[in-house]
């Protein structure tokens, strides 16, 4: 009986692999460039359920929204006058977040139908840009570049938005000079602290998002000028310096207090990345390719890359 056994194994085998073989997950890695529509002139990415990913059209306002298995996916959002999406978050409702730069507001849609969730006005009359968010448990905090503070949208422990955003002064060792200032924001797991970037100095900053308090991320003497947007993976930041064509990686102390730049990430593909954002082992990087004239048959795409 052991020759029939074994030829059924066999059997059983090859019909596993011809399976495999046929499937559309085996036939489709996740692809190394996900081609965004022409045109588009990127900035933001977020990454939300699933393999789904969102990216934003900083002169339109549009929200992408593609599968990062397939590289498929269309636009969500469509063009709005008065509207621009920067950095980009998702919360835990599928609710996307998009900073509105120069327009001085925020708009949260819905991740499944695009649908105008709500809109704030974080810095009206004042010379403004809003650049980057990330969504914690209670509320989702905003960057402004010209602006000396972070705004909140205090979200509700059962989701309900704030009907209102408040604006919370930074103070400390940060200060604001000429140009772009802080820029990308991230939160421990915990909410406890903000980590930002202040682009034109090159310093980290941990902020407790309860006052406002920003105290210097000491680098040893390194910076990372041209910071933008960063992500924090336990310990590791990653800071994207768009005009550098590279991903800064930063080791960070447990309080947040010092941390030692031990690497840089680079690739090919690279043309201005400006944000980034994670799944499982794998980083993506969307190109906003700064200096290249936008029209309708420009190219752009998003780049992914392995952690470190």
């Amino acid at each position: 009986m052991r020759p029939i056994r074994s030829i059924t194994l066999l059997a059983l085998a090859v019909g596993a692999l011809l399976a495999t073989a046929a499937s559309p997950a085996a036939e489709r890695p996740f692809p190394e460039t996900i081609a965004l529509p022409n045109g588009f002139a990127p900035e933001g990415v977020a990454v939300g359920r699933g393999e789904t990913f969102y990216v934003g059209s900083i002169p339109t306002g549009a929200i992408y929204r593609g599968s990062l298995r397939t590289g498929d996916g269309a636009v969500l959002v469509p063009a709005a006058a008065g509207r621009q999406a920067i950095g980009l978050d998702v919360d835990p409702r599928n609710r996307v977040f998009a900073a509105g730069g120069p327009t001085g507001r925020a708009f949260v849609y819905d991740g499944s139908t695009g649908a105008l969730v709500a809109q704030y006005g974080l810095a009206a009359g004042l010379p403004t840009f809003v650049n980057d968010v990330v969504v914690t448990r209670d509320g989702a905090y905003l960057t402004d570049s010209l602006q000396q503070a972070v705004y909140r949208i205090p979200i509700a422990p059962d989701g309900t938005l704030g009907v209102a955003a408040e604006t919370i002064p930074l103070t400390g060792d940060i200060a604001y000079t000429a140009g772009f200032n802080a820029n990308g924001i991230d939160a421990t797991p915990n909410g406890r602290w903000l980590v930002v970037v202040q682009s034109n100095t090159g310093q980290l900053f941990r902020i407790d998002p309860a006052t406002g308090v920003a105290r210097a991320i000491d680098l040893g003497g390194e910076t990372v000028t041209a910071g933008d947007g960063i992500l924090l993976d336990g310990r590791t930041l990653y800071v994207v310096r768009n005009q550098q064509n590279r991903i800064a990686v930063v080791l960070l102390a447990p309080d947040l207090s010092s941390g030692r730049l031990v690497e840089h990430l680079t690739d090919p593909g690279f043309d201005v990345p400006t944000t980034i954002a994670e799944h499982g082992s794998r980083l993506y990087a969307v190109n906003a390719r700064f200096g290249t004239p936008v029209t309708p048959d420009t190219r752009y795409w998003v780049t992914k890359l392995a952690k470190r």
